[in-house]
């Protein structure tokens, strides 16, 4: 009985997996036809973080004017369908697996959405010219992302008593009211620093599908199926936008994909008590946001650069790597190190660290 059961759990994952990858495939070349005929141009930026011009990004990126941004819509906007088409599925009872779920995924999804308006303002404003950065400035997307961020940690901590975390090797660590700045600082960090990866063709959605397949196994291993199976939409979405995103890229993702993906990464960390392993899955994510951390505290602080310029993609690009050799490398390393934080996370799912 129990492995019919699982049969059932892994065929509503994959079936939701394939079901993502084929509407973003079909739906792709469309997408981008309507990228192109309304203009959504992404405009490249020409200052760098420490408020200097950004020559050197320039230099490297000058090729990339005229591809259109905003693809995030069709990865977000895919998993809405499935999830819609699933909910509509089982009202009209062909099937019992709804990716509508109270305890599973209202709160994933909710994230997602809020993010992605956020994001899908900031494309608008680049796309349109407007702001010091040709985008919304840092200071109002950091404060609409933390408000987001806190809702959220409120919910989890008053209505959802979370106020613990689970970290290898020790177990269960109770941490009461901490755990609300915990989250704050978690979906922050990671959707910061999804957007900060999501320079290179590929690079971001390629690291998103060895995330979000990390978090599906680990969902599943904890028994949270449905949370799994939207993961795993997740993993097909980003798999069929991968598709057109690859060298040279037919569109960009754009921070209404990046902000919203990474924000939602996050809170599938907390709901599946993964947080600690978060850094080892998304290894890349991390390495990326501390090179651009040192860039700039070297530079306000001491004087010179630590890197030819930051994140730590265009530093290999300035030193001559090609675009699709370092995506490609970055996904090796980003895969292996994920792999030690889905074993971690699974011997954590059984009690066994």
């Amino acid at each position: 009985m129990d492995f019919i059961q699982n049969a059932r759990h892994l065929f509503l994952i994959f079936g939701s997996e394939i079901t993502g990858f084929v509407i973003t495939l079909l739906i792709g070349p469309l997408f981008i036809k309507m990228l192109y005929k309304f203009k959504c141009y992404k405009q490249l930026r020409e200052t760098a973080s420490t408020g200097e011009q950004a020559t050197i990004f320039q230099s490297l990126h000058g090729k990339k004017k005229g591809i259109p941004t905003m693809g995030g819509i069709l990865i977000w906007g895919t998993v809405l369908v499935v999830v819609l088409l699933s909910g509509l599925s089982t009202l009209l009872g062909f099937t019992d697996n709804s990716l509508i779920s109270r305890n599973e995924t209202w709160l994933p999804l909710a994230t997602l959405i809020a993010t992605a308006m956020l994001g899908a303002v900031d494309d608008y404003f680049n796309i349109k010219g407007l702001g010091k950065g040709k985008g919304l400035n840092i200071k109002p997307k950091f404060f609409w992302l933390t408000v987001f961020a806190s809702i959220g940690a409120w919910w989890f901590h008053y209505k959802l008593e979370y106020n613990q975390i689970h970290i290898p090797l020790m177990g269960d660590v109770a941490i009461g009211w901490l755990y609300i700045p915990l989250f704050i600082f978690v979906i922050t960090a990671t959707s910061n620093a999804v957007n900060i990866t999501d320079g290179l063709d590929g690079l971001a959605g390629g690291l998103l599908i060895i995330a979000f397949g990390a978090f599906s196994i680990l969902a599943f291993a904890k028994g949270l199926f449905i949370l799994a199976a939207l993961c795993a939409v997740f993993v097909g979405a980003l798999l069929g936008f991968v598709w057109y995103n690859i060298f040279p890229a037919h569109f960009i993702m754009g921070d209404t994909g990046a902000i919203s993906l990474g924000a939602t990464l996050g809170v599938i960390a907390m709901m599946t008590d993964s947080v600690a392993v978060l850094p080892l899955i998304g290894f890349m994510f991390v390495i990326e946001t501390l090179s651009v951390i040192i860039q700039v505290f070297s530079k306000k602080f001491l004087g010179r650069k630590v890197f030819l310029i930051a994140p730590l993609h265009h530093h290999f690009e300035k030193k001559g790597w090609s675009e699709p050799n370092i995506v490609m490398r970055f996904w090796i390393i980003g895969g292996f190190v994920g792999s030690l934080g889905i074993i971690l996370g699974l011997l954590a799912a059984t009690k066994g660290v």
